[in-house]
């Protein structure tokens, strides 16, 4: 690494250090250099930052130390499912894989478009061994559940996906923590009529950090639907950042978060329309107890041109269990085009007590009737996760039951 690169990071703290000397131990290579250079140019984002003020992992990641909490149990498993996993120690390859799909370990670093923009993801990109390379082939839907997990100190990895056209991808995440910072970078380039179904689940202990970035790139009639559980750690941020290219490119962003004391969980997404008639729907609810921080950002960019015939509405909803929980909310509009129909809307309060009278005058304990009503809040964000959906209300009917 350059003195030059080096000295970029202004005024780092034990953390940076620690990242730049793991950077410094991986095997020299231009675009990595690239990729570190564009994290580097914010270091750990922070408040200082916009859309990193309310997710400040400058001054939450202290230092780099391997955690030594119990790892989260894989609610997304399956005995059906071919399982990729990915530990600070590399990838494992499975010993088999679904028809349609073909994998590339390349040690190699791969070019990055928009580093700049997801320094998170610029670093996982950076600090990862290789890059997996996935391709999907037309033909039945191809499965595949992927686990991201400890132990260790840093996590990283980096998959990119090209799903040919007609052809359908099942994808499946549990981001369990392990490590002290998880970095993910997943980026899905869906070709004419591909599909994408993506479930995404992810937990981390108090004294974890994690950030899992998802870049997606749709073609002419592509589809995508994704579904987010996340139960939040000392900082988490789950962001998608997802390119209309192709007219008629259709995609559903739904999330649901939960979290309780002493979590942070934070839902951002950047959808730019760059081709007319694409639509986007997007539903976020969250629930959070004291002590707990919940965030979310989205942002439609409709372009003056290309946006033309945009449909997109973009709804968050949230729900402050007591007293010293704390939501921050920002969704964003910027709309260029004449031709739209665009929409967006933004709540947060308490249960209905008129709600809770109704269930408690019918004997239902106060525990289970702020559970009840808790998990009826939040199931819309999760009714399209497929066969999943159960595992996802499972999680979060267990959290539920444990809140006060």
């Amino acid at each position: 690494m350059t003195t030059a690169l080096k000295d970029i990071i202004r005024n780092p703290t034990v953390a940076e250090l620690e990242l730049v000397a793991r950077y410094a131990a991986l095997k020299a290579d231009p675009r990595r250099e690239r990729l570190f250079e564009a994290f580097a140019q914010t270091g750990l984002p922070g408040r200082r930052i916009e859309g990193w003020r309310w997710s400040d992992f400058k001054a939450g990641v202290t230092s780099l130390e391997a955690s030594k909490g119990p790892q989260a149990a894989d609610p997304l498993a399956r005995d059906d499912t071919v399982t990729l996993r990915f530990t600070p120690a590399g990838y494992t390859p499975p010993q088999s894989l679904p028809p349609g799909l073909r994998l590339l370990a390349k040690d190699d670093v791969q070019a990055m478009g928009g580093a700049e923009d997801a320094p998170l993801g610029a670093l996982a990109a950076a600090l990862s061994p290789g890059t997996l390379l996935a391709d999907v082939s037309a033909g039945a839907p191809v499965q595949l559940h992927m686990v991201f997990s400890g132990p260790g100190a840093i996590n990283a990895a980096r998959i990119v996906f090209l799903v040919r056209p007609g052809a359908e991808l099942r994808l499946s995440e549990s981001h369990l923590g392990g490590a002290a910072l998880s970095a993910a970078l997943l980026e899905f380039t869906l070709q004419k009529g591909a599909r994408l179904g993506r479930v995404v689940y992810q937990s981390a202990g108090a004294a974890e950090a994690q950030a899992v970035t998802a870049l997606v790139e749709q073609e002419e009639g592509a589809e995508s639907t994704q579904t987010v559980l996340a139960m939040g750690g000392k900082l988490a941020r789950i962001e998608t950042r997802l390119v209309h290219q192709g007219t008629g490119s259709r995609a559903t962003l739904n999330a649901a978060y939960l979290a309780g004391s002493g979590r942070h969980a934070d839902i951002t997404t950047h959808v730019r329309h760059g081709a007319t008639a694409c639509i986007t729907r997007q539903s976020t609810k969250g629930a959070v107890l004291d002590g707990g921080r919940g965030v979310f950002q989205g942002k439609f960019l409709v372009p003056r041109t290309s946006g033309q015939q945009t449909d997109a509405s973009m709804q968050h909803n949230a729900l402050l269990l007591e007293e010293g929980a704390e939501v921050f909310a920002k969704p964003e509009l910027e709309i260029h085009a004449d031709d739209v129909q665009c929409a967006h809307g933004n709540t947060s309060g308490a249960l209905d007590a008129g709600q809770l009278f109704y269930l408690r005058q019918r004997g239902i304990p106060l525990v289970q009737a702020r559970a009840m009503l808790t998990e009826a809040f939040i199931a819309e964000a999760l009714e399209h996760a497929g066969v999943l959906e159960e595992a996802l209300r499972a999680q979060a009917s267990g959290w539920l039951a444990h809140a006060p």
